[in-house]
């Protein structure tokens, strides 16, 4: 029986971080991995591959609608839809390979089969040939992460009816694809098919897309995708999918109750959620409990209630991020050797990847409402950025959140292009206690998108200069 100062279940982001900084630390550790490669959602079926395939599609409609704006004459490009499947299988491997390369270069040994805790420092390893091992281990950290939320009588067999798995892997560009769910998930793999030639119309209960975010990013975000050709249907509900000969049947009526109807669908996408992954870890075996969502409960140190047992990640509170998983892996590592791990959950940056990008971090008006903040606003259109304006990149603004007695930046919000980048500067800002003036003051290079935000910073006290 093997011993080891740390046993990680589940190599995501954020087991496969905590394995490598707990290896760093001196622990002897080993992780535990079901798939027969590591990265987990993430890498394998989630944010690489998606990554892979907004890249793949933008550069493909850049091509067909863009280049002769530009000057550039290529003649009507041809999609080769296999062939861009290959790309993006490309960029799944060498990452997956790459995370195998870390555990073995920082000594951490890996045991491929199912994981579950069997006791009080014990971790029972089933593989594939039905073989079992047990591992000794001082402390476990759950991490294994989140799986697609079902939707009530809705059957998803990855052909027709598709969770986002299966929507990055279809073999032919669907006619109509009907997506149910406005969150990141369904906006970005809908802006995929949408570039490559599928109609899509989006369904979402609520009466606004990118639930959580900040309220006026959400409209005039869903302003941008109408006029890319997304087709919305807010405030209405799915009741049923049927599966016909060519396709499906979408049955969707108002959220509030009436008359239903029944959209002609291709491929339907089911993206309403994710829901912690926890079935089958012996989680009951040990006492370990769970809230009311399902997700382990933890203190601040991502202790559970059993002793030697943590957790980390999409199966814990928060939001479900893959670098808000690889945060928490570092935390937990220097807890467990000593040392004062920390994440700070007020500037955790969220990025959606369509063409605009949209990112946030920190604090949304809605919220500082609740809370009874009082606040000063800073926006920035990029219409009236230099970078922006030459490259035919204007859609969207930046919008800067201050405290009204600090002048503290409370959040920040971006539509626009590389808004996922340009937030980390405001991140670091935010984590460093920054005021809008901080920002304002920062001389900022020329011609660049990132002057927006500043502008947008010299807008809290209404001394923008470019608008």
């Amino acid at each position: 029986m093997s011993s080891y100062d740390l046993v990680v279940i589940g190599t995501g982001p954020g087991g496969y971080v905590c394995a490598l900084r707990a290896a760093q630390l001196g622990l002897k550790t080993a992780v535990v991995e079901k798939r027969p490669t590591h990265g987990g959602t993430c890498l394998n079926v989630g944010c690489i591959p998606s990554k892979a395939l907004l890249h793949a599609s933008e550069a493909f409609e850049e091509a067909t609608k863009h280049f002769p704006v530009l000057g550039i004459t290529v003649g009507e490009p041809k999609l080769d839809l296999a062939k861009m499947m290959s790309f993006k299988q490309e960029g799944v491997d060498g990452n997956t390979k790459g995370v195998a390369f870390l555990l073995k270069k920082n000594g951490v040994e890996t045991f491929q089969g199912t994981g579950r805790l069997a006791g009080a420092g014990r971790v029972e390893v089933k593989s594939e040939d039905g073989s079992n091992q047990i591992l000794e281990a001082k402390n476990v950290v759950i991490a294994t992460g989140s799986d697609v939320a079902n939707l009530p009588g809705v059957t998803i067999d990855e052909e027709v009816v598709v969770s986002s798995t299966g929507a990055l892997d279809l073999t032919k560009v669907p006619g109509k694809l009907v997506v149910i769910g406005a969150g990141v998930i369904g906006l970005e793999l809908g802006s995929v098919w949408r570039r490559l030639g599928a109609e899509v119309t989006v369904v979402e209960y609520l009466d606004r897309i990118l639930p959580g975010m900040d309220g006026e990013v959400g409209k005039q975000f869903q302003r941008i995708l109408s006029k890319q050709g997304i087709q919305f249907r807010l405030s209405q509900k799915v009741t049923g999918v049927e599966r016909t000969g060519s396709g499906a049947k979408v049955t969707v009526e108002p959220a509030a109750g009436g008359a239903s109807e029944t959209l002609e669908a291709d491929v339907v996408l089911v993206a309403i959620g994710r829901v912690p992954y926890t079935a089958g870890l012996g989680l009951e075996t040990v006492g370990v409990q769970l809230d009311n969502k399902g997700r382990i409960q933890t203190d601040d140190r991502y202790a559970t209630n059993v002793t030697g047992i943590y957790a980390i990640g999409d199966v814990i509170a928060g939001p479900m991020l893959a670098h808000k998983a690889e945060d928490e892996g570092v935390a937990v590592a220097e807890i467990l050797a000593g040392k004062a791990g920390h994440v700070n959950y007020g500037v955790i940056p969220n990025v959606v990847y369509t063409t605009p990008e949209v990112a946030s971090v920190g604090k949304s008006e809605e919220e500082l409402k609740k809370d009874g903040i009082t606040y000063n606003i800073g926006k920035f259109p990029f219409t009236a950025n230099g970078r922006a304006k030459v490259n035919h990149t204007t859609d969207g603004f930046v919008k800067v959140l201050a405290d009204a007695a600090t002048d503290r930046v409370l959040g920040v919000h971006i539509v626009g292009p590389d808004a996922g980048n340009l937030i980390m500067e405001v991140a670091v800002a935010m984590e460093f206690g920054a005021s809008s003036e901080d920002i304002a003051r920062t001389c900022h290079a020329h011609p660049t998108l990132t002057e927006a935000v500043k502008e947008a910073a010299l807008a809290v006290e209404k001394r923008a200069l470019h608008m």
